[in-house]
């Protein structure tokens, strides 16, 4: 009768591909990752990912309004002669995106295109004119008049 020797060598290719395969199994249980949505102001940038999404769908009439009005927990800082680039990835283009400020929507028509600029000053200010120091400001992403997914950043006067 012989007895193999590296038994221990075994031992430890079968423990790392068990560790390999049940990393693996964990992984594809995980929810695919929402689109990234960005705000860059001159050198600082912040990403988010949705704070309501249904992977493309719309979402439930119910639930609009409280994901609009949910806060963010992403902020940057903007001066008033800053630009503010909202870039967000090609398959939201594709559908359209437009800017909500303060849960209220800002425009009319998507925008189509991945990248876009606003000054900042355009952000400190109420609807009755009245300055203000912060801004929260959606990136809401459209299919016609369907809302498929909200993103939320904080804007802070510099």
């Amino acid at each position: 009768m012989t007895v193999p020797f590296n038994t221990g060598k075994h031992r430890r290719a079968a423990a790392a591909l068990g560790a390999v395969s049940a990393g693996l199994l964990v992984l594809s249980a995980c929810d695919k990752p929402t689109p990234l949505a960005t705000v860059t102001v001159g050198t600082d940038t912040v990403s988010a990912e949705a704070a309501c999404y249904n992977d493309g769908e719309a979402i439930k009439e119910s639930l609009i309004q409280g994901c609009l009005n949910k806060k963010s927990g992403k902020v940057i800082e903007v001066g008033m002669d800053d630009k503010v680039r909202f870039g967000v990835e090609p398959t939201m283009a594709e559908n359209g995106w437009t800017l909500f400020i303060g849960g209220q929507q800002a425009e009319q028509e998507p925008y189509k295109k991945t990248y876009r600029s606003i000054p900042g000053n355009a952000f400190f200010a109420t609807q009755t004119g009245e300055a203000t120091n912060t801004a929260q400001v959606s990136i809401v992403e459209t299919t016609g008049k369907r809302l498929t997914g909200i993103w939320h950043f904080t804007l802070k006067k510099a």
